[in-house]
C-alpha cells in the first residue's frame, strides 16, 4: 500500500487508471470502515482510501479538536488486510489552501431536516468535501455506509445532479454483536454506558414492530421518543420516514407499502449516537 499526502502525488499515482473505487474516511478506523474497502476491492481496482478529518462539517461546539487521529495504527490495518493500493492523507492546508469560500449546499428539504436541523452546516461541509475528495481521486465508484443514512442520500443526490460519473454504492450497517452500529464514536462511551448503548437499535426494532401493529407514524414516534428519554437519553429525534426523500410519509402511503426508514439520533452521556432501520409494512 502506497501512502500519499499530496494531491498531485495521488495524481500521479493514478493516472491511466479508469476503474477506481474510493472510500472517505475520517480515519481512527474499525471493522466497518474496512468492510467498505473490500466492497470497494468488489467494484473496482485500484481500491483508494483517504483519511481526511474536514473541519467543514463539525459545528462550533462539536468534537473537531478531540476527534481521534491515528494515522498510524490505521495504515496498519488496511496493510493488514491489503484491499487498499492507495491511502489518501492530505493535510489541512493541502485540501484547503485557501479559505474555502466556495461551498455545496445541499436543498433545505434533504440538507435542513433530521441531521441538518441539529447540525445546520454538516451537510454544507459533507458536500464540499466529497466533492473536492472525488475530483482529487477522480473514482469510477465510490463507497458509503448506511448508518451514514441521510449522508448517503445527500451524496447521491449531489453526484446525480452533478452528473458525476461515479456511482455511489452502500454498505449495510455493520453492528456489534449486542445490536450497537459500528461508529468511532463509541469509544467516547463509558463501559456503563456502553452497556445501554444498543438500546438506540432496539427502539428502532420496536418501532418497526408497532409499525406492523398498525400505529401512526406520530404514536411510533411519540412512543419511542418518550421511551428513550425516560431511559436517561437526551433524543434529538426518532423519525420514521420514506426511504426515497426522507419526507414524512403519509398514512395512505404506509398502508400501500411504501419504503420507509426509522432514523435515531440521542445523546447518552456526552456521546450523540445516530442509527437507522429500514423497514415496510407487511
Amino acid at each position: 500500500m502506497k501512502v500519499v499526502h499530496n494531491i498531485q502525488e495521488l495524481r500521479d499515482q493514478l493516472q491511466g487508471q479508469t476503474r477506481v473505487a474510493f472510500v472517505p474516511t475520517m480515519g481512527n478506523l474499525h471493522r466497518a470502515h474496512l468492510d467498505l474497502m473490500k466492497l470497494a476491492r468488489q467494484h473496482g481496482d485500484p481500491v483508494v482510501a483517504s483519511i481526511f478529518v474536514n473541519r467543514l462539517q463539525f459545528g462550533p461546539n462539536e468534537d473537531f479538536d478531540r476527534y481521534p487521529r491515528t494515522l498510524q495504527d490505521d495504515a496498519a490495518k488496511m496493510e493488514q488486510e491489503r484491499d487498499v493500493y492507495v491511502l489518501f492523507a492530505p493535510s489541512e492546508r493541502e485540501m484547503y489552501p485557501e479559505p474555502q469560500s466556495f461551498r455545496v449546499s445541499p436543498p433545505d428539504h434533504l440538507g435542513r431536516i433530521l441531521e441538518g436541523h441539529f447540525r445546520p452546516d454538516f451537510f454544507e461541509g459533507v458536500c464540499t468535501v466529497v466533492l473536492k475528495l472525488f475530483s482529487c481521486v477522480q473514482p469510477k465508484v465510490a463507497v458509503f455506509g448506511k448508518k451514514d443514512y441521510q449522508q448517503l442520500m445527500v451524496v447521491r443526490q449531489m453526484v446525480r445532479q452533478f452528473q458525476l460519473p461515479v456511482e455511489v454504492l452502500a454498505h449495510e450497517t455493520v453492528r456489534e454483536e449486542d445490536g450497537l452500529a459500528m461508529s468511532s464514536r463509541n469509544r467516547y462511551l463509558s463501559p456503563e454506558e456502553r452497556a445501554q448503548a444498543p438500546q438506540i437499535y432496539y427502539a428502532l426494532q420496536e418501532m418497526n414492530e408497532r409499525l406492523q401493529e398498525g400505529q401512526s407514524r406520530e404514536e411510533i414516534e411519540a412512543y419511542a421518543t418518550k421511551k428513550m428519554s425516560d431511559l436517561g437519553w437526551k433524543v434529538d429525534y426518532m423519525a420514521l420516514r420514506r426511504q426515497s426523500d426522507l419526507l414524512e410519509p403519509t398514512e395512505e402511503q404506509i398502508q400501500a407499502g411504501e419504503p420507509l426508514v426509522a432514523l435515531a439520533a440521542a445523546k447518552l452521556g456526552a456521546t450523540r449516537l445516530i442509527d437507522n432501520l429500514e423497514m415496510v409494512k407487511a
